[in-house]
């Protein structure tokens, strides 16, 4: 049988040989004496590019996301997001665990916001009898959602609505880079709806390792605390940060391969590709039984997919399929 291809997630690229030789000749340094040349170059062209001060390396999109919000959300306060966002569904809990926020979510087709229910949903700070709500988180592109993106101009509306009300936005932008090449949109522009920002490196860029936060010079101080509390203080880590610096060069751009690679599967699998807007396919099955026998039975013809719910199997395309993997793996569906 040819070499499997993988489509379970977008974090199962291999570095490639280019990217590696760049890990090997990074110039490294102690990063929790912030001393790291590499992780600084990579941590101040991250925030210039968001039109932000400053930005955190971190090991993990997970614990980007835990820092950011915990700079808008303190104890006792609340975090509205979608009832799908990664941060409530996928994150184990992470922010009750180390920060002591709750969550409200709304529900919303593909994920999108839906300002009205956030606008009904928002608690202002009442005293002692109702947790106030501190910040809006939106995710963008939406993992569970299919990849779909969310529009600027709601981001902005967004925006809008917590100036007025007083609270902050965090923006999940574990895969903003296929936002941005999908739509056209600046990076900056996605930058000025958020207070703070969680991006991601190990996604769609293909590095093997890493996410930042991205924010106010407060903001990532206080994050670079919080890092090392948790235990994400690392030392020569310039070789990591070399694979993003890398990424950020060379694999951008061709995410436009990887959404056209999803547009092909979605048609095999019965999905109007009009509705995917980037790397992320969502098949809905019958049952659980459907979901797992389809998983079972690809895997039996040389393509892995995976689950994301009850009867939810999710394909993602990325940096280590090509359009000749993404054919045969359309073949596959198509026969199923």
């Amino acid at each position: 049988m040819p070499d499997l291809v993988d489509l379970r997630s977008d974090t199962l690229t291999q570095p490639t040989e280019a990217m590696r030789r760049a890990m090997a000749q990074a110039p490294v340094g102690d990063d929790v004496y912030g001393e790291d040349p590499t992780v600084r170059l990579l941590e101040e062209r991250v925030a210039e590019a968001f039109g932000h001060e400053a930005a955190l390396f971190c090991p993990t999109g997970s614990m980007a996301n835990v820092l950011a919000v915990r700079t808008v959300v303190g104890v006792g306060q609340e975090l509205l997001c979608e009832s799908s966002a990664h941060v409530a569904r996928a994150e184990l809990g992470a922010h009750a665990a180390y920060t002591g926020l709750t969550m409200r979510t709304w529900t919303a087709p593909r994920g999108q916001l839906d300002l009205p229910a956030v606008e009904a949903l928002f608690a202002p700070d009442m005293g002692p009898f109702f947790v106030p709500t501190a910040a809006i988180a939106v995710e963008n592109t939406h993992n569970f959602a299919g990849g779909a993106v969310l529009p600027l101009a709601d981001l902005e509306a967004l925006r809008g609505f917590a100036d007025r009300a007083g609270c902050a936005v965090h923006l999940d932008g574990a895969r903003i880079w296929n936002a941005h090449v999908a739509t056209g949109t600046s990076l900056a522009a996605y930058g000025a709806v958020a207070d703070v920002l969680a991006v991601c490196l190990s996604k769609g860029l293909g590095a093997p390792v890493g996410s930042l936060v991205v924010g106010s010079a407060a903001a990532v101080a206080e994050s670079r605390v919080w890092r090392k509390r948790m235990g994400g203080g690392m030392r020569q880590v310039g070789v990591l940060a070399a694979a993003g610096l890398h990424a950020l060069d060379h694999h951008v751009e061709r995410l436009a391969d990887d959404h056209a690679h999803a547009r092909l599967l979605a048609e095999a699998v019965g999905v109007d590709p009009a509705g995917v807007d980037t790397n992320i396919v969502v098949v809905e099955r019958d049952s659980a039984e459907s979901a797992a026998a389809f998983v079972r039975a690809a895997a039996d013809a040389g393509v892995r997919v995976a689950t994301v719910g009850p009867r939810t199997v999710r394909l993602v395309t990325h940096l280590d399929v090509d359009r000749a993997d993404a054919e045969r793996a359309a073949a596959v569906f198509a026969r199923l």
